[in-house]
């Protein structure tokens, strides 16, 4: 149980965490960076999903505008880029997007196992590391706490022998987060990843703090709800919170708003074109919402 002194205690530290060392990027800003708690290894708080969008043949128009993209990332200070077998074609694509761009050892790649069984988890687990283009990975995850137990034993034994640096479980949905808090206490990993936004608040409540009582990092899934996020406020001026916090989009918006919970390590932001790439990055520089703010956020998205 976190208590209330602790989740202080994080405020304070998130706090702080916004004037700590930076990365900087081309176009002259900084990007705010948060440790993964149980290393101290600072990671950028924006980082790359690759589901849908990058499921692409890299020599293809698509995927020269997945190029763009990726480079656009980079440029702007992103390091963290999150991939799956389940996502079709992405973790080839980014395998050979970054050897093209020159950028694989400026990545932290993180990518998962989908499927049942010791002999099918490693064999998976050796066709992600061919995909993308790494012997070793930085994360692998268990994908939505599909066969659990075997596949955290048989990244532990990958971690001990050098091939992955860290492991970490998943799920995108409400339903899953008390199953997903169990099985993180359980077999205390370095990471989870689950969905939080202002449409989807409900792991604020109890995960989040579990997760930073127990010393694991948050990666945050679906921040835009799959875009429903953006049909509610179609149309619509920004609230004036958008201007204090320095705001030029929706988006930008509301990774501010889950950026401000101190539990948060990394908001994974999928997206093709470098345009909006950009814009996500942007929002990972500057003030972040107080809860006053937060709720009035809250309450535009709500509508």
């Amino acid at each position: 149980m976190v208590d209330r002194r602790r989740l202080l205690t994080l405020a304070a530290t998130a706090a702080a965490a916004a004037v700590m060392p930076q990365i900087a990027h081309t176009a002259g800003m900084a990007v705010m960076t948060r440790p993964i708690p149980k290393s101290g290894e600072q990671l950028p708080v924006i980082g790359l999903g690759t589901s849908n969008t990058f499921d692409v043949e890299a020599a293809s128009a698509e995927g020269a505008t997945a190029k763009d993209a990726l480079a656009a990332f980079v440029d702007a200070g992103g390091t963290l880029v999150d991939s799956s077998p389940m996502y079709g074609r992405a973790e080839r694509a980014v395998g050979d997007l970054a050897a093209s761009l020159g950028l694989d050892a400026r990545l932290f790649l993180a990518t998962k196992i989908w499927t049942q069984g010791r002999s099918e988890g490693e064999a998976q687990l050796a066709q992600s590391q061919q995909r993308l283009r790494r012997t070793k990975l930085d994360l692998v995850q268990v994908h939505n706490l599909i066969d659990t137990a075997t596949h955290v034993a048989t990244l532990r034994a990958a971690r001990d022998a050098g091939t992955v640096r860290y492991i970490g479980l998943t799920h995108y949905t409400r339903g899953a987060q008390a199953e997903l808090e169990r099985e993180m206490k359980k077999h205390d990993v370095d990471f989870i990843q689950i969905n939080y936004s202002p449409l989807e608040p409900e792991a604020g409540g109890r995960l989040l703090p579990a997760a930073a009582d127990a010393k694991v990092a948050v990666l945050v899934n679906r921040p835009f709800a799959d875009g429903a996020l953006f049909d509610r406020v179609k149309g619509r001026a920004l609230p004036p919170e958008a201007a204090v916090l320095g705001c030029g989009s929706a988006a930008q918006l509301a990774l501010k708003w889950i950026l401000a919970h101190p539990a948060v390590t990394c908001v994974l932001a999928g997206s093709r074109k470098a345009s909006h790439v950009r814009d996500n990055l942007a929002a990972a520089s500057g003030a972040l919402p107080d809860p006053a703010q937060r709720a009035a956020i809250a309450a535009w998205f709500a509508g």
